[in-house]
């Protein structure tokens, strides 16, 4: 557990940082369709829970990753 919370204390690489970033927008506007007001259809309130379960772990995941030592 202390490996874990190391790793994402460390700085993350650009690359995965968009990813997480991609992964949180993805989360959010999905969690606007969830919540939106209006009566949508059964399609499309799956497919946004459905994208924010992925969006979610994109962001968990590559919030964990790290420059490895012999690399600048």
């Amino acid at each position: 557990m202390k490996n874990i919370i190391q790793r994402v204390q460390e700085p993350t690489p650009r690359f995965f940082r968009k990813i997480r970033n991609a992964g949180l927008l993805l989360t959010a506007v999905s969690g606007a369709v969830l919540t939106a007001p209006v009566t949508l259809p059964a399609v499309l309130i799956t497919a946004a829970g459905y994208l924010a379960l992925a969006g979610a772990i994109a962001s968990a995941i590559s919030q964990t990753a790290v420059n490895s030592e012999g690399q600048p």
